[in-house]
């Protein structure tokens, strides 16, 4: 009934009517309010508005249904940090009409969320969907780099060509296609330098996510915590080829093959034209 749901309101929020070449989009959110730090210290996080919404929003504009997931299926987190103005070009217009589409969304609200469990995509079937969107804010650092539903469906959907996009955080997610992900994750955060492993589906892969130059500037949020380790360092030690961009926070979107990466909350709304190409 839940993915019925979602489906349902993704239809009706959509502003253009469903045709013969409609998609069935999934769009995975971390189920973590919060990310570990060194030292035991924590920050309050979740996804972020634009890399949420802009891209949806464009999937619902032109016609395609869109299925909202977390590992268990509970309402995720916004991160409160993204509700600024300066994520949508410095528009405050823009930003309360995205503000206005997620409480239409209902996601974060924990009675009413149309959100359904990794467990029950898996039920429905990989084969309903025909693309999948990871967005970004910290949170998938804490749980969907390392989540093996997760991971079953992207090796679904590598097997079949499907188009896989994730930005800024969201890229870390595809950690999670390792047969023995923690390994790596363990590694990364005692500092040790290991090979890449031999089994990851994205080896070879060009592809971008948040810079670690990125990540140095925009440490002051953490409160003077430090992460465990940066998705940069991560995606390159398990074998991907990191592109970057030249200048900080600018735009940057990587297409190999199925997957789409973007480098941070600017590259959004390309992320979610990208996608749209690739559905067409």
């Amino acid at each position: 009934m839940k993915a019925l749901k979602s489906l349902a309101l993704a239809a009706a929020v959509g502003s253009a009517s469903l045709g013969a070449h409609a998609a069935n989009v999934l769009v995975v959110l971390s189920d973590a309010n919060h990310l570990d730090l060194r030292d035991g210290k924590v920050y309050a996080t979740g996804f972020y508005l634009n890399e949420l919404l802009e891209p949806t929003k464009a999937l619902l504009d032109a016609g395609h249904q869109v299925t909202f997931a977390t590992p268990s299926g509970v309402a995720p987190t916004l991160d409160r940090s993204s509700v600024d103005a300066q994520f949508f070009g410095g528009d405050a217009k823009r930003l309360a009409e995205f503000e206005a589409l997620l409480a239409k969304l209902k996601l974060t609200s924990p009675g009413e969320s149309p959100v359904i469990s990794l467990a029950r995509v898996e039920q429905i079937g990989f084969k309903h969907f025909d693309a999948v969107y990871v967005p970004g804010g910290h949170a998938p650092m804490q749980d969907l780099l390392r989540d093996p539903a997760l991971g079953r469906l992207l090796r679904a959907f590598h097997a079949e060509g499907k188009t896989t996009a994730l930005v800024c955080h969201g890229p870390i997610a595809l950690l999670s296609a390792l047969d023995q992900p923690q390994r790596l994750i363990d590694a990364l955060e005692r500092g040790e330098k290991v090979a890449a492993p031999r089994d990851w589906i994205y080896s070879g892969y060009r592809m971008t996510v948040i810079s670690n130059q990125e990540e140095e500037q925009a440490k002051g949020l953490l409160g003077g915590g430090q992460m465990k380790f940066y998705p940069q360092t991560a995606l390159e030690r398990a074998g991907g080829s990191y592109l970057s961009n030249a200048t900080p926070w600018t735009p940057n979107v990587v297409t190999d093959r199925e997957l789409i990466t973007g480098q941070n909350p600017a590259s959004a709304a390309a992320v979610g034209k990208a996608i749209l190409q690739r559905l067409h």
